[in-house]
């Protein structure tokens, strides 16, 4: 009895934790200040975006990919080492 109600719990945090995930899921909100949109200097799990490779933000599984970009304060993104305006 013990042991069906321990697995009950689990499974439910488990389908808990999966829909909370996917309701945060999407591209990331645009800031509140002037921004650009920086590509290839993301960190892996931090773009703001969505590619052919993943499905929305925070999301990326490779560092610096050319695809991914992020929001930076406009003019930034020129003086990034690294850094394009546009998908590379």
């Amino acid at each position: 009895m013990k042991a069906r109600i321990l697995t009950a719990t689990t499974i439910a945090g488990a389908v808990t934790l999966a829909l909370l995930s996917a309701a945060k899921a999407g591209p990331a909100p645009v800031p509140d200040y002037k921004n650009e949109k920086c590509y290839g200097i993301a960190q892996a799990g931090k773009n703001d975006c969505q590619t052919a490779t993943h499905s929305c933000a925070g999301t990326s599984t490779k560092a610096s990919d050319p695809a991914s970009w992020i929001y930076v304060p406009a003019g930034t993104c020129g003086k990034i080492v690294g850094s394009t305006m546009q998908p590379m």
